[in-house]
């Protein structure tokens, strides 16, 4: 399941390619935007700065900017930087204890096939794609098609 962090840091990241690409956006703007407290929401900028995702500049004319074209970000990348990990089950998590069951799991390669699919999904989703959806025949834009 993806927290509220994982999909408050998409709205932002979202809301940010919407904006001038030059300008620094201030918290106050964001977080009115998009309905998320201040300080909840500084939580999620400062570990989208650290992580060089997002440029903030303090003071008069100060706030926070993409570092890269909203093509150059996946969902992906956004959603394990908040989430941590996108593994479906606990042995395929980087880093994971190799499981004594490996072997003879009769069910490992469907979870590694489940989690290529989602790992696949969300990285091949920009955040361009999201912040500028295209119109279908039905008035209604997307990001993805089936």
């Amino acid at each position: 399941m993806i927290s509220t962090k994982g999909r408050y840091a998409l709205r932002v990241m979202i809301d940010l390619a919407q904006q001038n690409p030059d300008a620094f956006i201030p918290l106050d703007e964001i977080a009115t935007r998009q309905g998320i407290s201040k300080k909840y929401l500084e939580i999620i900028l400062k570990s989208l700065v650290q992580n060089k995702l997002l440029k903030g500049l303090r003071g008069k004319g100060g706030g926070y900017q993409l570092t890269r074209h909203p093509a150059d970000y996946t969902v992906g990348e956004i959603l394990e930087l908040t989430e941590g990990t996108l593994a479906v089950v606990a042995c395929l998590q980087k880093g994971a204890d190799t499981c004594q069951r490996k072997e003879c799991c009769n069910t490992l390669p469907m979870w590694k096939h489940f989690d290529q699919m989602v790992h696949n999904f969300f990285y091949n989703i920009t955040l361009e794609s999201l912040a500028n959806p295209p119109e279908t025949d039905a008035g209604q834009g997307g990001a993805y098609r089936e």
